[in-house]
């Protein structure tokens, strides 16, 4: 099942938003809150408090378990923009964009959460392989020698 979240009209950028959020898509929640967490952006207090909106709506109105819930979607889209004037030199002015962005969240416990041993184990041994050099090399693939380059003449 699904559960959303979404904060409108958040005083940021989306480009400074979309960092944050394009770190914790695809984690787990409390791996996505520690991520929020102990990120110094303005944008990661703003996930943070949509990520945990969606986690209590997921317990209060979908009566599921947090430790099951995953971060299927995050994504932040576009709001209105404040158009402001800032005076500049010989009496003109110039534009100043105030952006704004909704936070859009998806927490599902459909998908399976892959724990560290279950990723080492699809993983193939971790054996380094020998260094190839010109003298151990096979002979069809020993190194062709170097070709040589006419010098130009200056003129």
């Amino acid at each position: 099942m699904e559960v959303r979240s979404i904060y409108r009209y958040a005083k940021i950028s989306p480009f400074k938003a979309r960092e944050v959020t394009r770190e914790i898509q695809g984690l787990p929640v409390s791996a996505a809150l520690d991520v929020v967490a102990y990120s110094p952006k303005k944008a990661a207090s703003l996930v943070n408090k949509t990520l945990k909106s969606a986690v209590a709506n997921a317990e209060n109105n979908a009566n599921l378990k947090v430790d099951g819930l995953v971060v299927k979607e995050a994504v932040v889209g576009e709001g209105p923009t404040m158009k402001r004037m800032m005076a500049r030199a010989r009496g003109s002015g110039s534009r100043i964009l105030k952006r704004t962005s909704h936070i859009r969240i998806v927490l599902t416990d459909e998908i399976k959460i892959e724990k560290r041993a279950d990723r080492r184990a699809g993983k193939k041994s971790s054996r380094k392989k020998p260094v190839q050099t010109p003298e151990n090399a096979p002979a069809a693939q020993k190194p062709a020698k170097p070709v040589k380059r006419a010098k130009k003449e200056k003129p």
